[in-house]
């Protein structure tokens, strides 16, 4: 990762989160609380009944990866962690559900393990147009609106109107939780520069030095290991550049310098 700099335009609209869903039994979407020692950190779970049974879960870091050899008994599932690459010997996920409670754990292949506590993910339809509120600029009070996701080195600091980032330095995150927004963001990237904007904290528009490069869902505009831009209008490295994001229910829009 290289230097990151954005401007203070930075702004964010939310709405309310829909209501849970009625569905019972471990297929459906799983919002995770995972527990691991003293650490605790957000993952989601994705079941698929089938046949075959399936889905995605999303660990700690990275982007949500499909599941293999998934087992669905009454309310319990089972099956290996995914990784990437595929491990030789992965570890095991198993999961327990109650009604819109979820309940499990991962057992590492060294015998340590992840607590995980769960609720059914809200349906997040949506009918109509959106009704905005306010707009709400980030960086009107500098680091005021922002925390460090983590402990660890915090190379991030507030200058002349830009939030701008040298590593190592721990993720920063808004104080403010958001459901349904506009996101106008402007980025200058180093060369070789990568980083990212994670929406709800969960899925990552990539953020990246990729001037002249073909679209990819790793590259800059692309949801990071999920969806491929049609266009890839990245700028070269030290211009600045803008990303409109609009993320509605479980649709976003990516426009890349004007290019959606």
């Amino acid at each position: 990762m290289g230097t990151l700099a954005m401007a203070s335009t930075l702004f964010l609209a939310s709405t309310v989160a829909a209501a849970q869903g009625a569905a019972q039994g471990p297929p459906g979407r799983w919002d995770l609380v995972a527990t691991e020692r003293t650490a605790t950190y957000p993952m989601w779970l994705e079941l698929l009944a089938g046949p075959p049974a399936g889905g995605r879960l999303q660990g700690r870091t990275g982007h949500a990866l499909p599941l293999a050899e998934v087992s669905i008994t009454g309310n319990r599932a089972t099956f290996p962690l995914p990784s990437e690459p595929p491990a030789e010997r992965p570890g095991r996920v198993t999961v327990t559900v109650q009604g819109d409670s979820l309940t499990g754990e991962i057992i590492r292949p060294d015998g340590s393990k992840i607590v995980l506590a769960g609720r059914r993910a809200p349906a997040l339809t949506r009918e109509g147009q959106p009704v905005w509120g306010e707009t709400i600029d980030l960086l009107a009070e500098g680091m005021a609106a922002w925390r460090p996701r983590s402990s660890g080195p915090n190379g991030w600091k507030f200058r002349e109107g830009e939030l701008a980032n040298t590593t190592p330095s721990v993720d920063l995150l808004t104080r403010e939780a958001f459901t349904d927004f506009i996101l106008h963001v402007e980025v200058n990237v180093p060369p070789s520069g990568n980083s990212g904007i994670y929406l709800r904290g969960r899925h990552e528009v990539q953020v990246a030095d990729d001037y002249g490069k073909e679209p990819h869902s790793r590259r800059m505009g692309g949801i990071y290991g999920q969806v491929t831009p049609r266009s890839l209008p990245a700028l070269p490295a030290g211009e600045w550049q803008t990303l409109d994001i609009t993320l509605i229910g479980r649709r976003v829009r990516v426009v890349l310098n004007g290019a959606t």
